[in-house]
């Protein structure tokens, strides 16, 4: 991808990466993923919960941001690949939301993630999450990573109970980027402490 960060020409890996779970590998991003991620981010079901979908270009320049956000940063929204299987599903990482002060979290480091619709229904959203907060507490030592979404989507709320984070029912919030009476301004927020996480880890 454009813009990549190389050393004797060859492009650099932030480190930590890539990351393996028993069947995904979370890893920096590649120019093949592009078209894949197209595809993604123009179904209006996998979009269901976001503004609208997103045309070609739309979806490219997302992908560039987030590419260089992990090669400056070390971190990110890690592309997504499968095990003998798709070299690309998706989306899954840890990040510091841009408008983060203005969350009642803020400021804060996320989890967050955007699966193919082909992908869903493998638990492969909580796998890589599981994977994603690990490296946020391990790597980035963060005492709370937080997740949050629209009011409405059910299916991201019920990864975020899987992977032990906690609705916090009294912070709820109108999503800063969303104008007054869109249909997904109210969102709802849900953490996990270190304390909790390493509490889930412990045998």
């Amino acid at each position: 991808m454009r813009g990549r960060p190389h050393t004797n020409g060859v492009p650099m890996t932030p480190p930590g990466l890539p990351m393996e779970t028993e069947r995904l590998i979370l890893r920096p991003w590649r120019d093949s993923d592009l078209a894949p991620f197209a595809a993604l981010n123009a179904d209006p079901e996998v979009m269901k919960f976001f503004p609208e979908p997103l045309g070609r270009a739309e979806s490219d320049a997302l992908a560039q941001r987030v590419g260089e956000r992990i090669e400056a940063e070390g971190f990110g929204f890690f592309a997504v690949e499968v095990k003998g299987g798709p070299d690309f599903i998706g989306m899954v990482g840890p990040s510091v939301p841009g408008y983060g002060a203005e969350l009642p979290c803020g400021p804060c480091t996320e989890v967050g993630w955007r699966l193919s619709r082909a992908a869903w229904g493998k638990g492969y959203a909580s796998e890589a999450a599981t994977a994603s907060l690990a490296f946020a507490f391990d790597t980035l030592d963060r005492d709370e990573v937080v997740a949050f979404t629209a009011v409405q989507n059910e299916r991201s709320q019920a990864v975020m109970g899987r992977i032990g984070m906690i609705r916090d029912e009294t912070c709820d919030f109108d999503h800063p980027l969303l104008p007054e009476g869109h249909r997904l301004l109210r969102h709802v927020l849900y953490r996990i402490s270190r304390e909790r996480w390493e509490a889930i880890r412990s045998p």
